[in-house]
C-alpha cells in the first residue's frame, strides 16, 4: 500500500466514489462532500450539509478546511487560465 503525505494510494484512487467507499471515515466523507459543494459552482453548501460538517469539526477546523478548498479552487482556475500544466505529482 503506497502513500503520499499520509494518504494511501488506495484512498486517492477511491476518491471518485468516496461516498460509498469503506476506506473513508464519516468525517472524511463529509469533508469531501463539503469540498464538492464548495467547488461545484452550480451547488451551494446548504444548512443540512453544514450541520453535518459541524458534527465532525470545530469552527477553527471548518475555517481552515474552507480556506484550503477555496485556495485550491482558485489555484486550479488560475493555472487553467494561464495554461499551466500539471506538475505530475500524482502518477498512477
Amino acid at each position: 500500500m503506497g502513500s503520499r503525505n499520509g494518504v494511501s494510494t488506495e484512498k486517492i484512487e477511491a476518491l471518485r466514489d468516496y461516498a460509498k467507499s469503506p476506506l473513508f471515515s464519516d468525517a472524511e466523507k463529509v469533508a469531501l462532500e463539503y469540498a464538492d459543494a464548495i467547488t461545484d459552482t452550480r451547488r451551494d453548501v446548504d444548512d443540512e450539509l453544514f450541520a453535518r460538517v459541524q458534527r465532525h469539526y470545530d469552527d477553527d477546523t471548518i475555517a481552515e478546511l474552507t480556506m484550503i478548498i477555496a485556495w485550491e479552487n482558485a489555484s486550479s482556475r488560475f493555472n487553467r487560465a494561464f495554461r499551466i500544466p500539471s506538475q505530475g505529482f500524482w502518477k498512477r
